[in-house]
């Protein structure tokens, strides 16, 4: 296939657009793959629209590869089976809600559990069905709060969703893996540097958990991992190792100071290291800092949580919200506090809350036995010496603070590191949350009912491209690795000696012979603007005809190296077409 430039419906543009964030963004925009339609929405145009193809093709044939059967689901779809596993509310605002002329509710499609579970019921009904893996690659929609950095966090996008159905755990577990599998393949296809952490399962349930995360330093997602181990999480998967309790036989009594103007963490140990009130110099860790939260449940009802941690640590918004899902979490107004006048911001201690019946949730390194320096509830003080399982008795713990480089490793072996990483796949073994829901049964090899086991998988298609695209590019422009590139090869006349114009479309054509895909700019642009396009698109072969034909000479260039060469006229063909499958 031969496309020429002077006929591709393509502008590129040199600034890069006003709101764009982050490299794959700018450069999508500038190069004339995307654009934008509205706040997280965007249209493909030719070229994105081949790469977002050649990534699908790459899925697609590694999905087919274990055995899954592609089939296509509806996008709008009825309201009735989402409310039946509760996720019609679970979704919270993230789902695109809409109503029929007849007033009847809908939604737009954020992932399909629910009417693949019903697909399943409808057509198997034995053990001899199974097991089965269906899947689908189509556009799904949430209603992003903050859509950004383009195609990377739309309300609008393009995903592969498989599922699969087994009679037993064990099979349930095979399908995790042939999954896990096939995920590796395909990201080794695509060239993506990925990395695989625990995670949590979130709205979507079930028990085991993995996200594949690119490597990149825009990425929204903090993951950590042990070097020593191998151990590598998500942060909201981070389970906190307990210390051991410790004895309380023998430990003073707490005592109540007057601690004026220490509403703060660092006031606190300023004047807890001035009073002496320990033995040694005080930190922000012998502290009990006492966070408050509001809790919307989904079925509309609200709490208020107390959330206590030490002092040296901070809430970290996402673990906190995975910890309380399917609840939204909330800050509480000064209309909160008034209508709860024993909560006195600044010197909020346990005993308050649970004598007022709220819900007081610890970190894990709370444990019996460790004493802490915290709020009295009383304006201007606080307590020393208040100890975890004699002085006060949590409802439970939560793992809401933030994970720091140096914390031990869940796994016992080694110190956590962060990273930051862009999720581009996650995969559940669901179990029985949604066949229990839809009693999706089929009869046994003893005739009895057998209650179907299920995996959800899935993968970025469409944010694929602008991961590629992050961490691919060079200052230059964009970079494509050969299994996705729009064309093979990208043939620049930078001679305008008819000669070299007539040379060049005989290369065109023997490329295209060979079965290459040859983007061809043969316009009149001087060469300058040419190699810039070039480097900007980035296909990873251009190839030059310019003053060296004369000589009988073109030039190709490797776009990721940088490296160029000439090659004899009557040999080019010869050679592109063995650099570009070698």
């Amino acid at each position: 296939m031969i496309t020429r430039l002077s006929r591709l419906f393509l502008k590129t543009l040199r600034d890069d657009p006003a709101d764009a964030e982050v490299p794959s963004h700018k450069l999508l925009v500038r190069a004339g793959y995307v654009r934008r339609v509205a706040p997280g929405v965007y249209s493909w145009l030719p070229l994105g629209l081949r790469v977002l193809r050649q990534v699908e093709n790459v899925v697609r044939e590694e999905m087919d590869a274990i055995g899954a059967q592609e089939i296509s689901l509806p996008t709008l779809l009825p309201r009735e089976p989402y409310e039946t596993t509760n996720r019609w509310t679970e979704y919270g605002d993230g789902l695109f809600r809409l109503q029929d002329r007849k007033k009847a509710d809908y939604l737009l499609g954020p992932t399909h559990e629910e009417m693949f579970a019903l697909t399943v019921k409808g057509e198997y009904n034995s053990y001899k069905d199974l097991p089965v893996v269906l899947y689908q690659i189509q556009t799904k929609y949430r209603d992003e709060e903050r859509p950004r950095a383009g195609i990377l966090r739309g309300r609008e996008f393009i995903m592969k969703d498989s599922y699969s159905f087994d009679l037993n755990e064990e099979g349930l577990k095979n399908s995790y893996q042939a999954h896990r599998d096939a995920y590796q393949r395909i990201f080794e296809r695509l060239g993506v540097k990925y990395v695989i952490v625990a995670a949590t399962s979130g709205a979507m349930g079930g028990s085991a958990s993995e996200e594949f995360l690119a490597e990149s330093p825009v990425g929204e997602d903090t993951y950590v991992r042990s070097e020593e181990s191998g151990y590598a999480a998500n942060v909201e998967a981070v389970v906190t190792p307990a210390p051991a309790s410790l004895p309380v036989d023998g430990l003073p009594a707490p005592v109540v100071h007057d601690t004026p103007d220490t509403p703060t963490i660092a006031a606190l140990v300023d004047w807890a290291d001035a009073a002496g009130v320990l033995d040694r110099p005080v930190t922000a860790a012998d502290t009990l800092k006492n966070v408050m939260v509001k809790l919307r449940h989904p079925d509309g009802k609200s709490e208020i949580l107390g959330i206590g941690i030490p002092g040296d640590r901070e809430i970290d918004d996402k673990r906190l919200g995975a910890s309380v899902e399917p609840a939204e979490v909330e800050m509480l107004t000064d209309a909160d506090f008034a209508a709860n006048p024993f909560l006195i911001k600044g010197y909020i201690g346990p005993k308050a809350l649970q004598d007022n019946g709220v819900r007081y949730l610890v970190d894990p390194r709370v444990v019996t036995g460790t004493s802490w320096i915290t709020g009295a509830d009383v304006a201007g003080k606080h307590i020393v010496g208040l100890v975890a399982g004699r002085d006060f008795t949590p409802d439970g713990t939560i793992e809401a603070a933030e994970v720091r480089d140096g914390d031990p490793s869940p796994d016992g072996r080694g110190t956590l590191v962060s990273a930051r990483g862009i999720e581009i796949a996650h995969i559940f073994q669901l179990g029985n949350k949604y066949t229990d829901a839809f009693e999706v049964d089929v009869l046994g090899e003893n005739g009895k009912p057998v209650r179907l086991t299920m995996g959800s998988y899935g993968v970025g298609v469409s944010r694929m491209v602008a991961v590629i695209a992050e961490q691919q590019h060079d200052e230059k422009g964009l970079r494509w690795p050969s299994e996705v590139a729009p064309y093979d090869v990208h043939v620049v006349i930078a001679n305008k000696d008819d000669a070299a114009r007539a040379g060049a479309e005989q290369v065109v054509a023997g490329l295209d012979a060979r079965g290459l895909d040859v983007l061809f700019d043969d316009r009149t642009a001087s060469p300058g603007v040419k190699f810039k396009d070039a480097e900007l698109l980035g296909m990873p072969w251009v190839l030059v005809i310019g003053r060296g034909w004369a000589e009988g000479k073109v030039e190709l260039r490797d776009r990721f190296t940088g490296e160029a060469e000439e090659i004899p006229v009557e040999s080019a063909v010869d050679a592109v077409v063995a650099r570009i499958r070698a």
